[in-house]
Formats: structure tokens, C-alpha cells, sequence
């Protein structure tokens, strides 16, 4: 297979000519470390199996995109032709755009010990592991398999930074110049501040949000710098082999009970799944932390569900151009939690999130700033 020609071509598109990175994306066989993968199709994903399709395994490899490889705890690996996957990916293989975007905010360059958080296919510790030798490179992943996996075929390449079976936001091995995480936190975890040397730099997203953070160590052991003017958003951290149970019940409960409050919404229908709603959907889950949200559409009627672990939720309704009917149940009016993110908007011409200040302190809560705005994350 000529992968060559194709990973220059991914090169080209996704860094300048002068960047330190194009080499390594030119030179790293992305293909090799994703073999299998999740696609979209009827009744679940369907796996992908590239040396199948040599013709379609480059083209998705070399584009820049993600490609999921564990849904649940089925890996692509292990499926079979008849498997349909259903519920939350656990694993894939970055854009490597969104990767080069990270290491960019990290500002990573030859001479520094890094840190990836987050293996998964083990691109990314690969493109690291090019730039800057293998010896400097630590990889953790908290999935066994995916840490084995990785480390074999990056050593079929000839690559061989360090890889660990780790949680995370538990106690990390040794120290770094920077640590850069493509899965989501929240808090910080301390662990992170520990490993970090004086001065040092860690880049990650806050779990629910689409806010990145660029920050350096400071004196008192915490870190300080800013909410980057970007947007990314990845699977939150995990702690064993899937996420927990997710709210399905009260989610069916919402889609059809008569609320405690029903009322018109001064505020169209949002689809905070897969609409372009990035900003309000952080500025909510900082304001209201750990609402889960489900969407549909039929027709030109458009349904939106917030639930809450605590008992809480809304439903949203409308048809065509008509403003939506709202109900509401629970100890928390979710919907109305929603109007405060769009009434703030609408007053200030912006949301706050972007730009602010950032302090973190020793034991990993963050302090958000902007003007007269602020909010903290524990």
C-alpha cells in the first residue's frame, strides 16, 4: 500500500509548510494503528475493517477526522461482521487536526518530557514520539487493551515512547515539561500538578464544556493562564472499562409526562446534541453542572430533553416557526436554566467563556474570570 503519498497529502492539509509537525504527520502510518473502526449505520455503528478494503482504509485513515474504535466496551478490534454498536464511544483515533491544535497550545518543541493523556490509537504518542524521541514521550491510558494495543503497533513502526495502563486523575509516573490530554477532566486533577515541573505546562478540556485550557505551574504548586480562544470537545475521563449508567429512564419519563410547569418558552428549540451550540452548552454545564440533553426531530416538529441525576427535567416542544411549549418537573427548573445562559447573551453580546482568566489551585478547582464574571469548578 502506498500510504505514503496520503499521509503527506494529510500533512499538507493540516499543518503549515514551515510547522515542526509536518514531518511527523507525513511520516506516521496512521492506518496501521486504526486497522478497525466504527462507522454510522442502520440500527448501530457498523464495524470497518481495513485490510478488507485497502482502497477505503486509506482514504479514512488520511483524512482529518476521528474514527471511533471502542463503543462501550466493544472494541472494533473484537467485533464481528453482524455487530451493531450501541451507547457512548469510549475510544478513537483523534482528528489529527484537533491533535496538532493541542500540542499547539502546549507548545511543545525538541528538549521537553511530555505527557499524553489519553492513548487511544496511539497517534498522537506517536506524532510526539517522532518529534521529539521516544524516550521523552510518556503515554497513560486507563484501558489495558488500548495501552497494549497501541504499544504494538507503534512498535511495529519503530516507535517506542513509554505506555501505561493508568487512570489519569489518579497518581501519574514522573515528571513533565508538559502534559496534553485528549480526554476531558473536571477538576483538575491534582495528580497533574504533582507531575508537572516547575513551570511546566498542562493543555486539556473541561469535562461537558468545549473549553480548552492552557495553563502553567505556578510557585504555590496550582497553575494559572487562560481559557483558550479555540473549541474542542472530547469523552470525558473514565475510571474503568465504560461510563456509567446514563439517565435513559427519566429521559423516556420527559418525553411524555404532564409537568409540574407548563409554560411557552420565550426561546426557540436548541439542539445541544448535534447542533452548533457549543458555547451555550459550556456555559450551561458551568452554571448547572450535569444536565444531559437528548434531541429529535420529525418532520417540522423538533423535541428537546434536559435531564438531571437529581430527579429534574424539561421538555421542550415546537412545530415549524412556533415558539415552544415547555414543561418542567422536578426540584430544578432546567429549561429555566437554559433562558439565564440565553438572557446573559442577549444582554452582553457575548458569553464570558472564551478568553478568561484561569487559576487553578493546588488541589485541582479551577476559577474561571472575565470582567465581572467568574465561576469555579470543582
Amino acid at each position: 500500500m502506498d500510504w505514503a503519498s496520503h499521509a503527506q497529502r494529510l500533512a499538507e492539509q493540516v499543518t503549515h509548510p514551515r510547522s515542526r509537525w509536518r514531518e511527523p504527520v507525513a511520516s506516521t502510518p496512521r492506518h496501521l494503528l486504526v486497522p478497525r473502526w466504527w462507522a454510522p449505520g442502520p440500527g448501530g455503528r457498523t464495524v470497518q475493517d481495513g485490510p478488507a478494503d485497502p482502497g477505503s482504509w486509506v482514504r479514512a485513515a488520511y483524512s482529518d477526522r476521528t474514527l471511533v474504535t471502542q463503543i462501550g466496551t466493544l472494541h472494533a478490534d473484537h467485533a464481528t461482521p453482524e455487530d451493531r454498536a450501541r451507547g457512548y464511544p469510549t475510544s478513537s483515533s483523534t482528528l489529527p487536526s484537533l491533535v496538532l491544535t493541542m500540542f499547539g497550545h502546549a507548545n511543545i518543541h525538541p528538549g521537553l518530557d511530555v505527557l499524553d493523556v489519553g492513548t487511544g490509537s496511539g497517534y498522537g504518542a506517536g506524532l510526539l514520539a517522532r518529534l521529539l524521541g521516544a524516550e521523552r514521550v510518556t503515554s497513560v491510558d486507563v484501558d489495558p487493551y488500548l495501552f497494549k494495543a497501541a504499544g504494538e503497533r507503534l512498535a511495529a513502526v519503530g516507535l517506542l515512547p513509554a505506555l501505561m495502563a493508568v487512570d489519569a486523575t489518579g497518581p501519574l509516573p514522573g515528571e513533565h515539561d508538559r502534559i496534553v490530554a485528549t480526554v476531558s477532566v473536571k477538576p483538575i486533577p491534582a495528580s497533574w500538578l504533582d507531575a508537572l515541573r516547575p513551570g511546566g505546562r498542562f493543555v486539556t478540556t473541561i469535562a461537558g464544556t468545549s473549553l480548552i485550557v492552557v495553563a502553567d505551574k505556578t510557585e504555590d504548586g496550582g497553575a494559572a493562564g487562560q481559557v483558550a480562544r479555540d473549541w474542542a470537545m472530547f469523552m470525558s475521563s473514565r475510571e474503568g472499562a465504560d461510563y456509567p449508567p446514563g439517565l435513559d429512564d427519566l429521559v423516556s419519563t420527559a418525553q411524555t409526562a404532564e409537568g409540574d410547569s407548563v409554560e411557552p418558552s420565550r426561546f426557540p428549540v436548541l439542539d445541544m446534541v448535534n447542533g452548533d451550540t457549543w458555547e451555550i452548552r459550556s456555559m450551561l454545564e458551568i452554571a448547572a453542572p450535569g444536565i444531559e440533553h437528548s434531541y429529535e426531530e420529525n418532520g417540522d416538529a423538533r423535541t428537546a430533553v434536559m435531564v438531571h441525576e437529581d430527579g429534574s427535567w424539561a421538555r421542550a416542544e415546537s412545530t415549524g416557526e412556533d415558539l415552544p411549549t415547555v414543561h418542567q418537573g422536578g426540584p430544578r427548573r432546567l429549561w429555566d436554566e437554559l433562558d439565564r445562559v440565553r438572557d446573559y447573551w442577549l444582554q452582553h453580546g457575548a458569553l464570558p467563556l472564551y478568553g478568561a482568566r484561569v487559576r487553578v489551585s493546588p488541589d485541582g478547582s479551577i476559577r474561571l474570570q472575565r470582567g465581572r464574571w467568574s465561576a469555579t469548578i470543582d
